[in-house]
């Protein structure tokens, strides 16, 4: 297997020596070939190859006709091209393990509901490596129904937010509650309209990061309240980053 990674994949020794070890019960290469050509067919390159085999080797002994060509098919029946098939199982590979009706198309039902076209749906999927990862039933359901119910923001409200970083309500549900607690400490009253947006913004800002802000402001005279005012009303403020908010705040002070 060693000689056939290296030999018909472009592995280097060392490589094909490390991804060789789940493949030493293979007798033959009937299934490695198969779903090499098939992959080949379908316009993966040497490098998407290696790629996909290096994330699971063992998706050369996967059965073409009754795993991976119905996957190929489905992706196409949703329209898309050759190459963005190829762009979305290189970024959402697990798609190739799952059964088609059992998980793809709940997933892709539930986000086509919540980001409000099939088009934004499978735009996420192919630039989006996470998109098709996250269960509807652990996680999904669980985090819209928290937002929902106990933090009474209505689905609408949260499917604006979702068109643009649908990342939100695709981390663990315990994650999703210390993001609300944040913003919940910073005083964003859960019924604004605001409140989805600084969840939003605190997603993709670390504790670290935030902390770092704060002190930052706090060496130019602002208060912890003047901070967090500011972050309820312009929630993106804190998406600027340090060294940005720096410089405006050095200039202003001239």
């Amino acid at each position: 297997m060693v000689e056939y990674l290296v030999n018909s994949c472009g592995f280097s020794p060392s490589e094909a020596a490390k991804f060789s070890k789940p493949l030493a019960h293979l007798r033959s290469t009937e299934k490695p070939d198969a779903v090499l050509n098939f992959m080949r067919s379908q316009g993966f390159d040497g490098a998407g190859i290696r790629k996909l085999i290096s994330l699971n080797p063992n998706y050369l002994c996967v059965n073409v006709e009754k795993k991976l060509a119905p996957k190929f098919q489905f992706l196409r029946d949703l329209g898309l091209s050759e190459s963005d098939i190829v762009d979305a199982i290189l970024k959402n590979h697990g798609i190739l393990h799952v059964n088609v009706q059992r998980s793809i198309v709940p997933k892709l039902e539930m986000w086509e509901s919540l980001l409000g076209s099939r088009e934004l749906v499978l735009n996420h999927l192919k630039k989006k490596g996470w998109f098709f990862s996250s269960s509807v039933e652990k996680t999904l359901h669980p985090n819209l129904k928290f937002l929902r119910d106990e933090c009474g923001i209505p689905e609408e409200r949260v499917s604006v937010v979702l068109r643009s970083h649908p990342q939100l309500i695709s981390r663990k549900p315990e994650s999703l509650r210390a993001l609300v607690a944040r913003a919940d400490e910073l005083g964003m009253p859960r019924q604004s309209r605001m409140f989805v947006r600084t969840l939003d913004a605190l997603f993709m800002v670390s504790k670290e990061r935030f902390e770092a802000k704060v002190e930052l402001m706090r060496s130019f005279g602002w208060s912890e309240s003047e901070f967090s005012s500011v972050v309820r009303k312009v929630p993106t403020f804190l998406c600027v980053s340090l060294d940005m908010m720096r410089r405006k705040m050095e200039f202003l002070s001239i």
